[in-house]
C-alpha cells in the first residue's frame, strides 16, 4: 500500500477536491480540475471536458424545482462508473474502495453541470 493510500485511510473527510473551470454563461468551455490529497488527478481523456452525469437540478431558470432534476444519484452512478473510476484511481495511486468512490462522486457533484444549464447558448 502506498503512502497516499495509507494517509487517506486515516481521514474522515473527503481527500478529493473538484472544480469545473468555466463559470457563468460559458460552462461548456471548461474542464475538470480534480485533486486527491492536494495532488492533481489525471482523468481519462473522454471525461476531462464533459459533465459527470451526477444527480442535480441543472435548470438555470428553475434551479430549485425537482421536476428539472437529472443525472444519477450516488449509488447508481458508482455502479455505472466503477470500471473507469477504478482504472483512474489505479493510475493516480488512489485507494480503490467504495468510500473513495463516494468521496469522488460527492466532490464532482458539487461542481457538475449540464449543457444548457447556464443559459449561455440560448
Amino acid at each position: 500500500m502506498t503512502v497516499r493510500a495509507l494517509v487517506a485511510q486515516e481521514i474522515d473527510t473527503s481527500p478529493f477536491s473538484a472544480q469545473w473551470t468555466a463559470k457563468g454563461h460559458t460552462l461548456c468551455l471548461g474542464h475538470w480540475e480534480i485533486t486527491y490529497l492536494g495532488m492533481p488527478v489525471e482523468l481519462p481523456e473522454e471525461r476531462k471536458s464533459d459533465d459527470m452525469g451526477t444527480w442535480g437540478i441543472y435548470s438555470f431558470i428553475y434551479d430549485d424545482d425537482p421536476d428539472f432534476a437529472e443525472g444519477q444519484e450516488e449509488e447508481e452512478w458508482i455502479v455505472d462508473n466503477a470500471e473507469w473510476l477504478a482504472e483512474c484511481f489505479l493510475l493516480n495511486d488512489i485507494l480503490i474502495d467504495e468510500q473513495h468512490m463516494r468521496w469522488f462522486y460527492q466532490a464532482v457533484n458539487q461542481e457538475d453541470w449540464r449543457c444548457g444549464s447556464c443559459g449561455g447558448c440560448l
